[in-house]
């Protein structure tokens, strides 16, 4: 496939709480496979998914304009424009983006598209398990689903 344009993609948008973007999925529309690539879009005082981290994947961000702020590891980090940073495949990488200024941010995330996956979210608690596809991924998926990370069973129950 030929190269594509962002402006003639549509946007995604995402509303949940605090949690509000835009996105386009630019690697998608130009049949990636191994790397994920999506252009996001933050409203002035809104936040990107919540806290988390990957255990399979890999993931940068690059900031194309507008400034915000980024927690990462725990620690807050100022963002602006041409700003890069890794978010490595384990607690290391928990990251959100928050935009605290008065106009919208523009970032693009890259990724790396294995499967399966477990994202944690350690704030809330929670996993994500991906297998069949990755996160942002369009296959069908053979296991998908959120849960409390304290709902551990042992093996042998049940039996």
């Amino acid at each position: 496939m030929g190269p594509i344009n962002e402006a003639d993609l549509e946007w995604s948008e995402t509303d949940r709480g605090e949690t509000r973007f835009k996105r386009k999925q630019l690697a998608q529309a130009a049949d990636g496979e191994e790397l994920g690539c999506s252009l996001y879009e933050l409203p002035a005082g809104h936040r990107s998914w919540p806290y988390h981290y990957h255990t399979g994947n890999e993931e940068a961000l690059y900031v194309l304009s507008g400034t915000g702020t980024i927690r990462l590891d725990g620690d807050t980090y100022d963002l602006e424009t041409g700003d890069y940073v890794a978010f490595p495949a384990d607690e290391s990488g928990g990251h959100r983006v928050v935009n605290d200024s008065e106009g919208p941010l523009r970032y693009l995330a890259v990724s790396t598209m294995n499967e399966p996956d477990v994202t944690v979210y350690p704030d809330s608690g929670k996993i994500g398990v991906f297998a069949g596809s990755p996160p942002g991924g369009r296959e069908e998926r053979s296991v998908h689903g959120y849960y409390d990370r304290d709902d551990d069973v042992d093996y042998w129950d049940g039996e």
